[in-house]
């Protein structure tokens, strides 16, 4: 399909964009190209869209559920148990209400870890959205487990490839404490034979050191890196607990950290990530909004502005993450994590395209857009989304979302009942 959007501010200009299939073609003052579809763009900012870098996206179903609760009970007594419950067809219609949800926020692209691989694949592909995706590998040290797991694995990498380009398969070791160091190797293995994305918790709770201490004489981060794992296709996921030499690390393999502010805090696990030691060393981080569980909702601005604050807060320092860093990290950063390509909106390049609504309050006046995004809105100013050269989102419309939305209810207070 292509797409003409007439007269848009772009870099605080007012431009035309052509898009032809997926990549952006021309962008000009006034273009006369033939479009299949004409986007009025007047009072909106072009923007790249959103990528959320970490989430459990059918968890839209846990929402309020289980909430102001300490962690350990909430995961034992409450997540654990309605999860061994989960059917494909939950799954399924959860993804399709975090897909919806994140349309909504202006997110296109997002990294799950979640049970069914292949109902959140399906949700991904008719929402016409982009999900790297894996399965939850836990096998608890047990070696029949292990094998279990990683025969699955490899099913599920088999058949991902139907569900391209929508879908990438991602491997998905839950964490250190709970995956035994023989399935850990074979990950390591395997992501480098495929070159394939490492998608695993890290240092979430201090309660991780002292597990990796013991077991193993070493910090998590020592113990990843002594055994091969750590890579530029590793992404470790919170990274509270990250310390220096941690940092120094990741830098020299090229590995990164998704920051999820909100979740963390909400769940209190002790420590905020060290916004500083990542920038002092040059470590790559993106922002993710974890599941709905323990976020409750997939808006990927109120996290970017929960770190920059946070950020701010912790070192006594008010120009620490401003508005137009945090941003870029939710955007082009994220992008680069993912191997998705220059995600600028440029001629040549095939970024997804958000539409910013300036027509409101919160957004007026408009001294500076990076910063009206982030400490003055949420994911409601997006009007339109643009994924992979389709129009989505029109005037904060998505097709069937009244359907999701029933189902997904439906779905939900069903799951509570069994």
């Amino acid at each position: 399909m292509d797409i003409l959007i007439k007269d848009v501010i772009l870099y605080n200009e007012t431009k035309d964009i052509f898009i032809q299939d997926g990549k952006i073609t021309e962008i000009s003052n006034n273009s006369t190209r033939k479009a299949d579809k004409i986007i009025n763009g007047q009072n909106k900012v072009a923007l790249p869209s959103f990528i959320n870098g970490h989430t459990h996206a059918a968890m839209t179903l846990f929402r309020g559920y289980a909430d102001d609760l300490p962690l350990k009970f909430w995961l034992e007594e409450k997540i654990w148990p309605l999860e061994a419950k989960l059917t494909e067809e939950d799954v399924y219609w959860g993804t399709k209400l975090a897909c919806l949800e994140m349309i909504k926020n202006g997110i296109t692209v997002f990294n799950d870890m979640y049970w069914h691989w292949e109902a959140t694949a399906k949700a991904v592909c008719e929402m016409g959205i982009r999900g790297f995706i894996s399965g939850v590998f836990i096998d608890m040290f047990d070696e029949k487990k292990s094998e279990k797991e990683i025969e699955e694995n490899i099913r599920l990498f088999e058949i991902s490839k139907k569900y391209t380009p929508h879908v990438k398969f991602a491997l998905g070791p839950h964490a250190v404490y709970s995956v035994s160091k023989k399935s850990l190797e074979w990950v390591r293995d395997f992501s480098e034979r495929y070159n394939i994305i490492i998608h695993m918790h890290l240092l979430e709770t201090q309660d991780e050191i002292k597990f990796t201490k013991e077991r193993y004489g070493q910090t998590p981060v020592d113990f990843l890196n002594s055994m091969g794992m750590l890579s530029e296709r590793f992404i470790g996921c919170h990274g509270c607990w990250m310390e220096e030499h941690d940092c120094e690390i990741f830098k020299k393999k090229g590995s990164k950290i998704v920051h999820m502010p909100v979740s963390n805090l909400k769940l209190a696990v002790g420590r905020v990530v060290p916004h500083f030691l990542f920038k002092k060393n040059g470590v790559k981080y993106c922002f993710g909004t974890d599941g709905c569980a323990s976020n409750n909702h997939l808006d990927i601005i109120e996290t970017i502005k929960f770190a920059s604050l946070l950020a701010k807060f912790f070192t006594h320092d008010p120009t620490m993450l401003p508005a137009k860093e945090a941003f870029d990290l939710a955007t082009k950063t994220a992008a680069e994590i993912f191997f998705l390509g220059d995600w600028q909106i440029k001629e040549g390049n095939s970024p997804d395209i958000i539409l910013i609504d300036l027509n409101r309050p919160e957004l007026t006046p408009c001294f500076d857009i990076y910063s009206n995004i982030v400490y003055a809105s949420n994911g409601y100013v997006v009007d339109t989304v643009i994924s992979m050269g389709r129009v989505i989102m029109e005037n904060r419309y998505v097709q069937n979302e009244e359907e999701i939305i029933r189902q997904a209810r439906k779905t939900a207070e069903s799951l509570i009942k069994r």
